[in-house]
């Protein structure tokens, strides 16, 4: 009987205590989705007070960027060309923006970059190059003020400046002057369409090279959503003397907050620009006869993938 009450209360403790803990969890629950519905509720109202905040006149400044790399090395690795080497690639992307937005007037200026080094050191060759060589080299900055007539459509003037900053600064170079209207239709969303915009090209070949006249198309939508950043940029401009002296250049940007200020990031670019594939087969490739009507003028592109920091 001792045996048989000392179970019986051992299973009767153990129940109690289960049942306890059970208790105890849903209680735990059941404070923490209370405790949650009450953030989310601070929440809503933290972010209806920061979108009236954004509303009013002032600066708005934000920046990040996306760092992306990798590094190996083989020894003996017989499977492959080059058994013995070290490779690495390395790309940062930084995207930076700080507008002026009053009532009457704005001062908008953005920033892009994009850069990256790769290298191949084949050991078993003495003359081959150990260091990183650039290989994206992506440098944009623009300057956008604008005068409003209503509320989505201004009178403005831009200035932007293309290059690139490891190789060949400012051969070639793009600064456009113009000005026109600028349109917002929406939050974000800037829509630049200017009629006069001159296109210096500075450049060390100056029978490719050429500036000119034309007209100058921009559209920008750079937003935050909550862990999300994400830009794109189309800029294009077309010249009024010759097709073969137009150019266009998408670039994209986007990131993905994982923990604090770090996330994941992806950015790609496209661009197309006759001049400088006229200039790549005649001074990179060697083609001394090509001229601008038999050049093939390829789509270039880069992307980056990796981690990224919002600053």
């Amino acid at each position: 009987m001792n045996i048989n009450k000392k179970l019986f209360l051992s299973a009767g403790l153990l129940l109690a205590v289960t049942f306890g803990f059970s208790q105890t969890k849903e209680e735990l629950q059941a404070e923490k989705a209370e405790l949650q519905a009450e953030a989310n509720k601070f929440q809503s109202e933290a972010d209806a007070i920061q979108k009236q905040i954004d509303a009013l006149p002032g600066w708005r400044i934000g920046a990040f960027g996306t760092i992306g790399g990798s590094l190996s090395e083989f020894n003996e690795w017989y499977g492959q060309g080059t058994p013995n080497n070290s490779s690495g690639n390395i790309g940062i992307t930084f995207n930076a923006f700080a507008n002026k937005i009053e009532d009457k007037y704005f001062w908008r200026n953005s920033l892009t970059t994009n850069l990256a080094w790769v290298k191949l050191d084949d050991k078993d060759n003495p003359n081959d190059s150990d260091d990183f060589e650039s290989t994206t080299d992506v440098f944009n900055i623009s300057s956008l003020y604008g005068r409003n007539i209503t509320k989505t459509l201004a009178v403005s003037g831009l200035a932007e400046y293309r290059t690139t900053l490891l190789d060949n600064f400012n051969d070639p170079g793009y600064l456009d002057l113009g000005v026109g209207l600028t349109w917002t239709p929406i939050e974000n969303l800037i829509v630049v369409a200017h009629p006069i915009n001159y296109n210096f090209v500075f450049a060390d070949d100056d029978t490719i090279f050429e500036s000119s006249l034309g007209a100058k198309i921009v559209a920008d939508y750079t937003r935050q959503i909550g862990a999300i950043h994400f830009k794109t940029n189309l800029s294009a401009f077309q010249s009024y003397e010759s097709s073969d002296l137009s150019n266009i250049t998408w670039t994209n940007s986007f990131s993905y907050k994982l923990w604090k200020m770090i996330g994941v990031g992806f950015d790609f670019g496209l661009r197309s620009n006759k001049q400088e594939a006229l200039d790549y087969s005649i001074n990179t490739l060697g083609n001394t006869t090509e001229t601008f009507d038999s050049v093939d003028n390829k789509l270039q592109s880069y992307y980056t993938v990796g981690l990224t920091y919002a600053f």
